[in-house]
């Protein structure tokens, strides 16, 4: 007999785990594109010497956008929202998230093309900026490619490391989860690092030489390729903290039904 009480949704465990996942994936992804307009040196942050490295002819050093820092954590929320929910979850909240992030940035352009307040264009003087709505301009109005870019690889990416994971899956069953995991994200980061390179610098009235793209990208994949190696430990802690959160027969449950969620 059914209880004349059913559980509110908002109270079911998976339902409140797949909001948290939902939310943290989507706000690093937003965070990411915005802070991706900083380019960084990763050696001076940390007080390294500079790493000269040369490819294909191309020299440079390990600088990077922003972005890179929490992109990692991107794609191992989309191993984990995989896992319990499947590759319809993560296609779902891939293009949610994909809309959002268009959504934002059509409002911040927005913003860019409102006429500003006398006094505010000068406000930030004693920081020594003459005017805050170039600079304002300057940090949010990111090209349109790049935005595209950005976008399209985005997707390519999200759709490729779930398809991957869950082949992967399918045969190797609950086992394995750190290797299937880790595997889908080498092939996804790669299409993720040349498709945004390609559309935003090789697509446009001055496209890059073919070895400064290829040699850009390749360096951008090995950071990524490095921290899909560095956060496997995180990937473990954060797969026994939701089994132990939704308990051990849920949890086996979500993960089973999951293979089947296409």
């Amino acid at each position: 007999m059914e209880s004349p009480h059913p559980t509110p949704l908002i109270a079911q465990k998976s339902f409140r785990l797949l909001l948290f996942l939902g939310g943290f994936f989507i706000a690093n992804a937003v965070v990411a594109e915005f802070i991706g307009a900083k380019i960084f040196s990763l050696e001076n942050s940390f007080g390294l010497p500079l790493l000269h490295w040369k490819i294909l002819g191309v020299e440079g050093s390990l600088n990077f956008t922003a972005g890179v820092i929490i992109w990692p954590i991107v794609f191992i929320m989309t191993d984990i929202i995989n896992e319990y929910y499947g590759m319809r979850g993560v296609r779902t909240l891939s293009l949610i998230t994909a809309g959002l992030i268009g959504y934002a940035f059509i409002i911040v352009y927005a913003a860019i093309h409102l006429s500003p307040a006398s006094w505010w264009v000068g406000s930030y003087r004693h920081l020594g900026l003459e005017d805050a709505q170039t600079a304002f301009s300057a940090v949010f109005g990111q090209g349109l490619r790049i935005i595209i870019g950005s976008l399209v690889a985005f997707l390519i990416a999200q759709i490729s490391d779930a398809f991957i994971f869950h082949k992967i899956k399918v045969r190797t069953g609950e086992k394995l989860f750190w290797i299937r995991a880790t595997v889908s994200s080498f092939f996804s980061q790669f299409l993720d690092s040349y498709v945004v390179l390609y559309i935003a610098f090789m697509t446009g009235p001055n496209p890059w030489p073919v070895n400064q793209y290829l040699a850009v990208g390749s360096v951008n994949y090995f950071y990524k390729i490095v921290a899909a190696i560095l956060l496997i430990p995180a990937l473990g802690f954060v797969h026994r903290l939701i089994d132990g959160y939704l308990g051990k027969d849920l949890a086996a449950e979500m993960r089973r039904q999951a293979i089947y969620a296409n």
